[in-house]
This record gives structure tokens, sequence and C-alpha cells, in this order.
């Protein structure tokens, strides 16, 4: 006599198949570096469809911010026009492909790191993370962004230009 199939399994085998079929998204992929937006976001063209990508783990000055377009400038030496490999982990709430990138085998997110021009972005980062030893090293050797006395974490600097920008328009409804 064949006993009933319990609702969890049948659910689970409505929904493994779905799930294996999401889990390539989270996989290794390459393309061309087209573009190299600032220190931590560049665009890849994979398949004839351009892939905007943030860098894990790190942040790198603003634009606008001291040091912002020599950690654009490193970025970009490091994969300008070059086959970037992607180890995806997801996206963004802008829709940015969240990934490690690899370019001419180079680590770009811990390279970045390494040479002072972006931060270990603790938030998201693991707290084993070499990333953090490698912006120690960085600091202590007073590499790219770290020469400044008073160098300013670009989550601050975004925060006090959201906050500027509030008092700026409360003032102008006055």
């Amino acid at each position: 006599m064949n006993k009933p199939v319990p609702i969890l399994n049948r659910t689970l085998a409505l929904l493994l198949p779905l799930l294996l079929a999401t889990a390539p998204a989270l996989a290794d992929v390459q393309g061309r570096v087209v573009s190299v937006h600032d220190g931590d976001t560049l665009t890849v063209l994979i398949e004839r469809r351009q892939v905007r990508v943030r860098l894990i783990d790190i942040d790198a000055p603003e634009l606008r911010q001291p040091f912002g377009t020599r950690s654009r400038q490193s970025l970009s030496s490091l994969c300008f026009g070059k086959v970037a490999s992607l180890d995806v982990r997801g996206h963004d709430r802008y829709n940015r492909t969240l990934a490690r990138v690899t370019c001419g085998g180079a680590d770009a997110n811990a390279e970045q790191v390494r040479r002072g021009y972006a931060w270990t972005f603790a938030r998201y980062a693991r707290t084993d993370s070499p990333l953090f030893a490698l912006e120690r090293e960085a600091r202590a050797a007073q590499r790219g962004l770290w020469q400044d006395p008073a160098p300013v974490a670009p989550w601050d600097w975004r925060n006090s230009v959201r906050q500027s920008s509030r008092v700026s328009s409360s003032r102008a409804g006055s």
C-alpha cells in the first residue's frame, strides 16, 4: 500500500528545480571590462550585455571625495579593457551585480585595498576576511588614501553629504 507523500516533501519536490535553476546566476562568469565608474564599480560586457558590477566587501572613496579619482584610476589600471572573472554573490538594491572580481589574475577587490584606494567594508565583509589585514598594511605604509592625515570613510562622507543637502533644502523652503 502506498503511503501519501507529506506536503513538505511535495513542496520541496516542486521548489528544488526552481532553486537549482537560479544557482547558475551565482557562479563564475567572464566578460570584458568596458568602463570603470569609480574605485569599486565597473561595467563588464557579458554576451553583448553590459553588466554593472559592484566589488564586494570594499568601499572606495566617492569621485568627489579626496582620492576618489585616484581610486578610479587604480581600478582602471587593474581591469579596464581586460577580461574579468566574476565570482557573483548576488545583487544590491541598485540592481548591480555583487562580485569578487579578478582581472589579469589579480583579485581587484583585494588589490584596491592593498594599494590604499579602498576601505574594507566592515558592514559587509566577514570578520575573518583577509581584507582587514591588507587595509592595516596599507595604513601602516601610508599607501593611497592613507597618506591623508584624516581620511574620511566613504560611508561617513555620503552621510555628511546627505545631511548637508537636507539642511540646504530645509533652508531653501524657509
